[in-house]
């Protein structure tokens, strides 16, 4: 197989994904819009709470909305990954999924496409986030722009990793949605997106440790880090190590000598 015959499959399902998400205006929309609101009313509540406050990485004195900036691009990330997992429960059933896997390319790189494509989405998306952003007054240093690029594009691997992980798991596309639930609102909560781990170790030892193994935590400070120049080793070894398990996980959960083709039935009409 030639080189680029995996340039070509690359840039094949990189389209596919970018045409299917311009199709889909309403969840290009709903990515706006929820972190927006999220900025706007959820910070306008808590700004008594937490005030102005030093705050890691920064070192420097900075308001509720520019903390939570990190948090709503984690979940934009968050939302896409299992928006993208459920595209994959859909093709599945409609029997494209089979064509896909049925390649002659191999199939775990195939399925690293997927992940890479679906990063790509996200990364359009939080960037027109962080330019609306702009206009509450959220200015990151110029190059942050930049330096959140790799960042963004490494937790958006990992998220996507664990929704391409779940859609091996769950066959029917009716179950999808209780499961996303299941999945998203304790990653997103029980994480520092919203709030400093500091404040949460005041409020409960349990629940800042859970909060201290979320791998979402980490994905999320490893934006707000590099969002403001700034690198955490931690945080990059924890979500990169986390990406590489979900990925190896996910690639055997499609493998169909484990039947997971099998027991999906053959395409329907």
């Amino acid at each position: 197989m030639s080189w680029s015959a995996y340039g070509h499959a690359f840039l094949g399902i990189l389209a596919r994904e970018f045409r299917r998400f311009l199709q889909q205006r309403t969840r290009f929309l709903s990515s706006l819009v929820r972190p927006l609101l999220w900025l706007v009313v959820f910070a306008a509540g808590f700004r008594a709470a937490l005030g102005i406050a030093i705050i890691p990485p920064y070192e420097t004195y900075i308001t509720y909305e520019v903390y939570i900036v990190p948090g709503l691009v984690g979940i934009i990330i968050l939302f896409n990954g299992m928006q993208s997992s459920l595209s994959m429960v859909y093709d599945r059933e409609m029997g494209s999924m089979r064509v896909l896997l049925t390649s002659p390319l191999p199939r775990g790189y195939l399925l690293v496409c997927k992940l890479l494509s679906g990063a790509l989405v996200s990364l359009a998306q939080v960037y027109a986030f962080l330019l609306l952003a702009r206009l509450f007054d959220v200015e990151p240093p110029v190059l942050g722009y930049l330096w959140v690029l790799p960042a963004t594009v490494l937790s958006a691997l990992m998220l996507g990793a664990l929704g391409l992980l779940l859609s091996s798991l769950i066959r029917q596309l009716e179950n999808f949605a209780g499961v996303m639930n299941f999945v998203v609102f304790p990653l997103f909560f029980l994480s520092s997106a919203l709030y400093p781990l500091w404040k949460m170790r005041e409020a409960s030892e349990l629940i800042y440790w859970i909060c201290a193994i979320n791998p979402f935590t980490h994905a999320v400070e490893l934006i707000r880090f590099a969002l403001y120049g700034e690198f955490s080793v931690l945080a990059f070894t924890v979500t990169s190590a986390t990406t590489v398990l979900l990925t190896m996980a996910a690639i055997v959960g499609f493998d169909p000598g484990r039947g997971l083709l099998r027991k999906s039935g053959p395409p329907r009409n």
